[in-house]
């Protein structure tokens, strides 16, 4: 037997509860037809100052949950989280934007072929009133979380989702405030759940809306982006150090290209010197990006993801090179700085007196940081091989020594699943 509960948070709705209920409440057959036997429904007033509250009580049928003060949606999604009791968790606006008809169609994923969440997506082709503004908005968030996740998600932000309730165990913890759905959506990727999305369509709210177009996209996008630097930061400073070297590049040759004359005193000494830096500053985010990926992984206790784009980019981990690559620069550091002083570049009205000693001093630090990433990269590779190096020794143990059993995985999960209730 399978039971569906929707959870509905509800700030200042008295002019659409009454509605949504009956419509939540009228898809008990059609979640019949489909294999789910029961439907509760939790409302969670959150701190409302208008009858919400008492629009609800009046139904029977309907579990109402109060915060005495206004706690955020996030908070209100997971009060009634606690006080459901179906295997089935759901969740909706009280603002009548999504279709509570849809939930049939959003269980089957999960009855039938075992998704972990399911996602009403406003943007896979059903008809939206969203407004303009939104939909760009949502466009990017999306395509911020697939990149980032390298997993397609057309709506990371969508307010209508049933998810299996073990799965919460991998997507908590979740944030109190509206940035509380696309969080779960970057967790849910980053934790390989299986995630299906089934198109909705979605209708202009009831009343005014809550959500600030600035504020809350703000919260969005920085949301999305602290949530993955948690589980594969090299991906993100990555690629942002790639792309930083790649303008370098770009800066170097249109400087050489452009400003390069006869004389090497005419030469854009300032441009290749900015074409360096970033070059420079690219290269230290990505180790300090791959030295991240070994501490999150130690954590999660997982192995180390490779690659900017789910794949490894090369043969040997980067990150294996920075000790010798590090050396190196710090070596050229120096020579380049020798190198001004034996030929008296600083002197001589050619080269302005402050490149080689810039040069130089970039290039040394440069090298010292990857060193030290190197150093710490090799710390953490140990640290994190501890636990399967110890199964390793003592599976080798002599024979006449017997291991105590391990807990069965389901019990481990069930404790787990008590705690989330």
């Amino acid at each position: 037997m399978n039971t569906l509960s929707v959870v509905i948070p509800a700030l200042n709705e008295e002019d659409g509860i009454a509605d949504i209920i009956e419509r939540v409440l009228a898809v008990r057959e059609p979640l019949a037809e489909v294999g789910v036997s029961d439907l509760e429904l939790v409302v969670v007033d959150d701190g409302s100052r208008d009858r919400t509250a008492e629009i609800v009580a009046s139904y029977p049928e309907v579990v109402l949950v109060q915060h005495p003060v206004n706690r955020g949606y996030g908070a209100a999604i997971k009060t009634g989280f606690r006080a459901a009791r179906g295997d089935l968790l759901a969740f909706l606006d009280a603002d009548g934007t999504y279709p509570p008809e849809y939930f049939p169609q959003l269980c089957q994923p999960i009855l039938e072929d075992r998704a972990d969440l399911v996602i009403g997506s406003r943007m896979a082709g059903a008809e939206s009133d969203m407004p303009l503004v939104r939909r760009l908005g949502n466009m990017v968030f999306a395509t911020l979380v697939s990149v980032i996740g390298n997993q397609r998600v057309s709506d990371s932000a969508s307010g209508q989702r049933v998810l299996r309730r073990d799965a919460l165990l991998l997507l908590y913890p979740l944030p109190d405030g509206l940035n509380f759905t696309p969080v779960m959506s970057t967790r849910a990727v980053h934790e390989n759940l299986r995630t299906v999305e089934v198109p909705i369509p979605y209708a202009e709210r009831v009343g005014r809306s809550k959500l600030s177009v600035v504020r809350d996209g703000f919260r969005f996008l920085s949301s999305i982006v602290t949530t993955a630097m948690t589980y594969n930061p090299v991906r993100l400073l990555g690629g942002v150090g790639a792309g930083l070297v790649l303008v370098a590049i770009l800066v170097a040759l249109f400087a050489g290209l452009v400003g390069v004359g006869e004389n090497a005193s005419d030469w854009p000494f300032s441009r290749f010197f900015a074409a360096f830096v970033l070059a420079a500053v690219g290269i230290n985010l990505f180790s300090v990006g791959a030295t991240f990926n070994y501490l999150v992984s130690l954590f999660h206790k997982r192995q180390v993801r490779q690659g900017l784009f789910g794949r490894p980019l090369f043969r040997t981990p980067l990150e294996n090179h920075f000790g010798w690559m590090g050396l190196a620069a710090a070596a050229g550091g120096v020579v380049v700085y020798v190198l001004a002083v034996l030929l008296q570049l600083n002197s001589s009205g050619v080269v302005p007196p402050w490149f080689a000693p810039a040069v130089s001093s970039v290039l040394v630090l440069s090298g010292v940081q990857l060193m030290t990433s190197w150093l710490l990269v090799k710390v953490l590779a140990q640290l994190s091989e501890r636990e399967i190096r110890v199964h390793d020794d003592l599976g080798t143990q002599q024979e006449g020594v017997v291991s105590a059993p391990a807990a069965p995985a389901g019990a481990a999960v069930e404790g787990l699943a008590a705690q989330v209730r």
